[in-house]
């Protein structure tokens, strides 16, 4: 007999260990660093302080899934140094997933205006997983006595040889962006790489590799006046056997009366979610809230209600502004 502790540990060990699949964000570009190592340090200011928080299927898990993220980085002449943060929370078995990253990459420079800019990034820390096999409920412990319960005086013959692992984390990036402030469009193009190392991952002791996760993600923000902005973009994602697309749609419109920017979006993941997302950008704070309308088959339990997601961006502006660079606008 199957219950739902029984289906969310299942779940858990779908999008964690047996697919064995990475952290999961919508407004994925908000946390430049989460996308792509090669993108440390590139930013219009001296530093760039971010912090976000996902709550995923509070519809139909009694604990619901949990992300949250924060992370620094900045520029040093052609150098850029970051940290980065995370922590993933999922289901009755308190599985969870923290990690520590560091990063540093590199900007060069390949035209003599400095408009053509490459950069490359390097990404390395640790992963630590943990879970409570005590808290669930499995077949072997149903006593069908008193109507029917779970007893967990009963074992569950299930063989967790631990609780707990840290795994290395290795991650790199590449990424081409055009920075003239004055074209009609900038466009940028990244590849990026994760567990390179293919870390061991398993509770049981079985010889069950992360895969590594390839990343490419491009698009072009289109000028068109100067107080209107669209930016049309595509993620592509591959981890072992998933294989996940994304194609979005980002805008952003300047009140010159308030000096700030509304921004709005509209993100849609196949076979999984619609995303839509509005924003503010004043000044140095940027603020963009997101929610995902799940679309999966799923979508009859959840009734449409998949995700909300909020992200929150804080640049120390440059003293000299003539010298910034004309980061790519993600």
């Amino acid at each position: 007999m199957k219950t739902l502790k029984l289906f969310l540990v299942i779940l858990i060990l779908w999008s964690s260990g047996m697919k064995s699949q990475d952290f999961h964000l919508s407004l994925y570009d908000s946390g430049p660093l989460f996308l792509n190592p090669a993108m440390t340090g590139v930013v219009d200011a001296t530093a760039r302080i971010h912090a976000q928080y996902r709550n995923q299927w509070s519809s139909v898990a009694y604990k619901p899934f949990t992300t949250a993220m924060i992370s620094a980085d900045m520029p040093r002449d052609k150098w850029g140094y970051g940290i980065q943060i995370m922590n993933m929370r999922a289901g009755i078995g308190n599985y969870n997933a923290f990690q520590a990253l560091v990063s540093a990459g590199y900007a060069l420079p390949i035209d003599k205006e400095k408009v053509h800019n490459i950069t490359f990034g390097l990404q390395a820390g640790i992963t630590q997983k943990s879970i409570r096999d005590d808290k669930f409920s499995f077949d072997e412990q149903y006593n069908t006595k008193n109507g029917g319960y779970f007893d967990e005086t009963y074992s569950n013959n299930e063989n967790f040889t631990r609780q707990s692992q840290i795994l290395p984390q290795l991650n790199a990036g590449f990424m081409y962006f055009y920075t003239k402030q004055q074209s009609w469009v900038n466009p940028f193009i990244g590849v990026s790489a994760f567990n390179l190392t293919k870390p061991r991952e398993t509770f049981f002791d079985q010889n069950n590799h992360l895969p590594m996760r390839f990343n490419i993600h491009l698009g072009t923000r289109v000028n068109i006046t100067e107080v209107l902005y669209v930016l049309p973009k595509v993620l592509i994602m591959s981890q072992g056997k998933a294989f996940e697309q994304t194609y979005a749609v980002d805008g952003g419109y300047y009140l010159k009366q308030g000096k700030l920017y509304l921004l709005a979006g509209y993100v849609f993941r196949a076979k999984d979610a619609s995303i839509a997302s509005i924003g503010v950008r004043k000044e140095n704070y940027i603020l963009k809230f997101g929610y995902d309308f799940n679309t999966s088959s799923l979508k009859t339990a959840s009734k449409t209600r998949g995700a909300m997601e909020i992200a929150f961006t804080y640049l120390l502006a440059k003293e000299k502004v003539e010298t910034i660079k004309h980061c790519p606008r993600l």
